[in-house]
């Protein structure tokens, strides 16, 4: 047993020291592995889904459903909580550790060869091991961006985007215009493409270019689907949705009224891809009750996990908390990357939040540390109160003094950092 966790430990830290250096973009690493590997990715049927929120979401709620109709299904998302293998799926089980192992042993010089990074590396391993695995259907969740993620090879069956905010504005351009054409590139010729994003001037852009891009059909969620009646509680959420000749009660253990737009442009998503993926309303009523998504407002005794990293996100986030009744007073521990807005988060969530404590996550890159001092003085200079700790132990240790309920949230690493930390499974709450 210690051999093989020694190796799967060595593995990890092969596959993490291919995220240094400048980020690579571009598709012709990834082709060259697959094509090395056989193309795997065509292999089985898939779904692409992109969108700067609501990914995770969608693909949960969709694996959920899928599952339910007895196919065996493939889940691709990132990044990871505390554990890699979470990133790759099969009907819920995550990657072996062996087989990880396995890849790293065996393809190290293809990957050296070729100049592949951690995230072409990890897609080609996702992608084979679902061919081995014989899955029915994979769920591709986008990197970042969409045209030149490497996640951009597959021959969707049907391809679609949530929604679209500002985030990562110095690889995807600093216009939500511009976000959005980076987005569509996951559109392709021949394969339906579905819209979730709500405001009407942003899915136009994202219709315009699914159409140019040859798309056999547009679907936009919020033109075809109805959502009425919506009341978030600290069991989920709950809305009448008129889908699909359809209307019914939904009720998802996922928390937030955003959710009942990830929920209906899912199943447009899944009907667009036709048999035997569609999923009439009915049913996915019932299917929906056993998704379950790690780190989006997972609540664990006093624990509340949040992986919002951008200011949509923490919007979203600080919606949530006014709607679902928490023990006061609330204590946030709050870690952010240095190239996210921080300062529109910290101002987002400040109106929730009865004590900041900021502190640095110790899995966050160095070359992306946020300056702690700086945002120190930012919140106390708007009134908020708030403290710093760089030790994290240091600093989870007085979030959790400093309120009958805490949240983490920031980014992946602080939530993740913390569940490790706590010995909290993403899949627990």
């Amino acid at each position: 047993m210690d051999v093989a966790l020694t190796g799967y430990a060595a593995s990890l830290d092969y596959l993490f020291a291919r995220t240094t250096g400048v980020f690579k973009f571009g598709l012709e690493r990834t082709r060259a592995l697959l094509a090395e590997l056989g193309q795997p990715h065509l292999a089985y049927p898939v779904l692409h889904i992109g969108g700067t929120n609501g990914k995770g979401s969608s693909v949960a709620t969709a694996d959920a459903l899928l599952r339910a109709k007895g196919l065996r299904v493939a889940r691709y998302t990132s990044p990871h909580l505390v554990d890699f293998r979470e990133r790759i799926a099969v009907d819920g089980v995550p990657i072996g550790e062996d087989e990880v192992v396995r890849f790293i042993d065996e393809y190290t010089p293809l990957v050296e060869r070729l100049g592949a990074s951690f995230f072409e590396a990890t897609t080609a391993l996702a992608l084979l091991h679902f061919a081995r695995s014989n899955v029915d259907v994979a769920l591709i969740e986008v990197g970042l961006g969409g045209r030149l993620d490497s996640t951009n090879v597959v021959v969707p069956r049907a391809a679609g985007v949530t929604s679209i905010g500002y985030d990562h504005m110095e690889y995807l351009g600093d216009t939500l215009e511009a976000i959005a054409g980076e987005k569509a590139g996951i559109f392709k010729s021949g394969a339906p493409a579905v819209i979730g994003e709500p405001d009407p001037e942003v899915r136009g852009w994202l219709a315009r270019d699914a159409r140019r891009a040859g798309a056999s059909s547009v679907r936009v969620a919020a033109e075809e689907m109805q959502v009425s009646e919506l009341e978030v509680s600290a069991h989920g959420t709950r809305f009448r949705l008129r889908a699909l000749g359809d209307e019914r009660i939904v009720e998802t253990p996922l928390i937030g009224r955003h959710q009942a737009s990830n929920f209906a442009f899912t199943l447009a998503l899944l009907d667009a891809a036709g048999t035997p993926f569609r999923v009439s309303l009915e049913e996915s009523a019932e299917a929906v009750k056993s998704v379950r998504l790690p780190g989006r407002f997972q609540r664990v005794g006093r624990w509340i996990f949040d992986v919002a990293h951008n200011p949509d996100g923490a919007r979203t986030l600080a919606g949530s908390l006014e709607a679902v009744e928490i023990e006061r007073p609330l204590a946030a521990l709050l870690c952010i990357l240095a190239d996210k807005d921080w300062r529109a988060m910290i101002d987002a969530l400040a109106p929730s939040v009865d004590l900041f404590v900021l502190t640095d996550a110790p899995t966050a890159p160095s070359s992306r540390a946020w300056p702690l001092a700086e945002a120190l003085a930012y919140a106390l200079d708007k009134g908020y109160t708030a403290e710093a700790r760089h030790d994290f132990d240091d600093a989870l240790r007085r979030a959790e003094a400093g309120g009958q309920t805490t949240l983490v949230t920031g980014s992946f690493h602080t939530v993740g950092d913390a569940m490790a930390r706590l010995q909290v499974s993403p899949q627990s709450g």
